[in-house]
């Protein structure tokens, strides 16, 4: 049974994205476009706990069952939480005898903000005593040096087992080019080892580059038990609640995948959480006819910056999962520790903001849990631009226990009044993700004025006018549900696989070959939508190349043209976009991609209808950058379409509390985004 039958849109579609501090759900319903939403704090020991909470929350507000739903999404956090944290699988790596110290050389780059004097190359993902070698080699075209010899791989097994290895990464010499050898050892391995999960480097990135492809392998090896236990309890949950509805992860690349694919290539899920967002936030501005956008999804403990041109969102094959390169497809985004819950200290007289993170437990002090340092949240809460109470009233935030620990761990040591604190945190946090925002922008050409700002996440709404008076943006939407967002971009989330082939050797522009693996890789992904269930009229194929000048260690990623003329001028334009000069130096292809997607029918959002301005629920002071003011708090969920409020002004709802600056003023637009425009005069 394939995993997700494209072939007829779905009723009801739920969706599931586990944070660090909160689970949002959507349910929707495709026929009249309804949709239902809640809002659970996450179980960090069990996430699977939350995500079936969730669930049964919004299938009751529906008044439906789980067997009614046809389709059920979800952005998980598990497999990048086991690399970040060290808690993945006791792994081993097999590669070709000579090469077991490619993990260990690594290469010369330190990371762009370390201290080139000071900064010390992290410890390996897999230790030097788990690193085994086997006798074969083959040669950069794809053919047989060495022959493999198969008792050298026997000769392994004992150790393995003495190790207690609970997974393997097999990754050979050139295998891109050849993957014969590596598909031997992975059936030899397996026969004698069935109970260790086992992954090549064919499976998980078929391309150049010995120390990417190793490493790539080793973290998918690395979380498979984990991510394969935490499907099949999911799996479980939803059995005994007896929805029958295929199941569907969100991948770094923005796209959803079934649970096949995911238990063979875990990785492809490392930034899914993220990447959600972004498809939402996307989606979200489209329907208010924006294409070109700034995303910023801030959450408990990060935020994650996005740019969109054109409504097109971008991927890269060099980002990163806490300290380690991961060179698989994803969208390209910026992640800082900047969230509601880090935490601000003073060390040295010298105030920091993040990146370490209160989270879920104890969470913030307004939380009422016991946390004990001073957060974001906090800060917020002892200059009133938080309510009282969230998530539509149901938890109450402690005003004291918040204004003590700002108080306590940052007024009282800096000779500050607790406001004054509180505006230094909010301050240094902002900074802090301008700094990120320029990186994804100005240091890539383009002008962050010339864009719209999309703040989301639970966090977000209460930083955009900041940080757009910051960059000197003028216009900042917010969608109508910014803290349940990524649950809203898995729903509009289309099915994706990419199929890559590398090139035996790269070399000029060869038209003839480039075509013959271009067909061979369509019918890859066409067997790959034949077995998903896609239907023809859904399907998408966009044939891609990585190109460089010849002499550079990186490619750029340009539409496959029909002639080499075309390729070669596409790869120029976006050289010259990318670093305001081309080279006078051969062009030459490295690597070949199909990106397949299964097209998910658009989402029908309700049209807000008009409405009587509201009166504001109750009036709060607030310790604004220009002074105190009694500020109205508006109930988001009263405003119609057209509805406009002068700032200041703070407006609640369910998911997230929205700011509206003094010098601002908001604009509800009819499919329930909010357009907040500066007054320039």
């Amino acid at each position: 049974m394939p995993s997700s039958d494209m072939s007829f849109d779905p009723s009801f579609a739920v969706a599931v994205d586990i944070g660090g501090t909160f689970t949002d759900i959507s349910l929707l319903d495709r026929t009249s476009g309804a949709v239902w939403r809640a809002k659970t704090a996450s179980v960090p020991s069990d996430p699977s706990q939350a995500f079936m909470t969730g669930v049964n929350m919004v299938l009751e507000d529906a008044g439906i069952s789980a067997a009614d739903l046809s389709r059920v999404l979800h952005g998980t956090t598990v497999a990048t939480n086991m690399i970040l944290e060290g808690k993945g699988a006791r792994t081993a790596l097999v590669t070709t005898r000579g090469f077991r110290h490619v993990l260990e050389i690594g290469r010369q780059d330190i990371p762009r903000h370390a201290n080139l004097f000071t900064w010390v190359k992290p410890a390996r993902p897999v230790p030097a005593d788990r690193i085994h070698e086997v006798d074969e080699r083959i040669g950069t075209g794809g053919h047989v040096v060495e022959k493999l010899d198969e008792s050298s791989v026997t000769a392994l097994v004992d150790s393995l087992r003495a190790q207690q290895v609970e997974a393997i990464a097999i990754c050979l010499l050139h295998a891109y080019a050849n993957p014969a050898h590596e598909k031997r050892v992975a059936e030899l391995l397996r026969a004698a080892l069935p109970d260790v999960a086992i992954t090549c480097s064919t499976d998980v990135l078929p391309v150049v580059r010995e120390f990417e492809r190793s490493l790539a392998t080793v973290l998918n090896a690395n979380v498979m038990p984990g991510v394969s236990t935490y499907i099949s309890r999911l799996e479980n949950r939803l059995a005994e609640a007896q929805a029958s509805s295929p199941l569907l992860l969100m991948q770094s690349n923005g796209g959803v995948a079934g649970t096949g694919a995911i238990r063979t290539a875990p990785a492809l899920t490392a930034l899914s959480g993220p990447a959600a967002g972004v498809v939402g936030a996307v989606d979200a501005a489209a329907a208010c006819g924006i294409k070109d956008i700034i995303t910023v999804d801030i959450g408990g403990t990060s935020a994650d910056i996005c740019l969109i041109r054109d409504g097109q969102i971008n991927l890269t094959q060099q980002g990163k999962v806490g300290e380690w390169p991961l060179s698989l497809p994803m969208v390209d985004m910026v992640t800082i520790g900047a969230g509601g819950g880090s935490i601000a200290a003073v060390t040295h007289n010298t105030l920091s903001v993040g990146p370490n993170s209160a989270g879920a437990r104890p969470g913030p002090a307004a939380y009422g849990h016991g946390g004990a340092e001073a957060t974001v949240t906090d800060a917020h809460v002892t200059l009133g631009t938080l309510p009282h109470a969230l998530l539509g009233g149901a938890m109450s935030l402690d005003v004291t226990a918040a204004k003590g620990v700002v108080t306590d761990n940052v007024a009282r040591p800096l000779g500050l009044t607790p406001e004054e604190a509180a505006q230094g945190i909010l301050a240094i946090m902002n900074n802090n993700m301008v700094g990120a925002v320029r990186t994804v922008s100005v240091e890539r050409g383009h002008d962050p004025r010339d864009f719209t700002l999309v703040p989301f996440g639970g966090a977000g709404p209460l930083h955009g006018c900041a940080l757009a008076d910051l960059l000197g943006i003028n216009q900042v939407m917010i969608p109508a549900a910014p803290g349940l967002l990524c649950a809203a971009g898995l729903l509009a989330a289309d099915m994706k696989a990419e199929f890559t082939r590398a090139l035996p050797k790269p070399g000029l522009v060869d038209q003839d070959l480039g075509d013959s693996i271009v067909a061979e890789l369509t019918q890859d992904a066409s067997d790959w939508m034949d077995h998903e269930g896609i239907a023809p009229e859904q399907r998408a194929l966009k044939a891609r190349a990585l190109l460089r000048f010849h002499g550079q260690g990186g490619e750029i990623a340009i539409d496959w043209g029909e002639t080499p003329n075309d390729t070669e001028t596409r790869f120029r334009e976006a050289h010259r976009s990318l670093y305001g000069f081309v080279l006078d130096a051969p062009i030459e292809l490295v690597t070949l991609r199909i990106e397949a997607v299964g097209k998910t029918a658009p989402v029908q959002t309700p049209t807000l209808d008009k409405t009587d301005q509201p009166a504001p629920l109750q009036m709060q002071r607030v310790h604004w950058p220009t002074g105190l003011a009694e500020t109205p708090i508006y109930d988001r969920a009263a405003l119609g379409a057209e509805a406009t409020i002068t700032g200041p002004a703070i407006l609640t709802q369910l998911d997230t509390t929205a700011l509206i600056a003094p010098g601002w003023a908001a604009t509800v637009h009819p499919s329930g985004a909010l357009l907040l425009m500066k007054d320039t005069e």
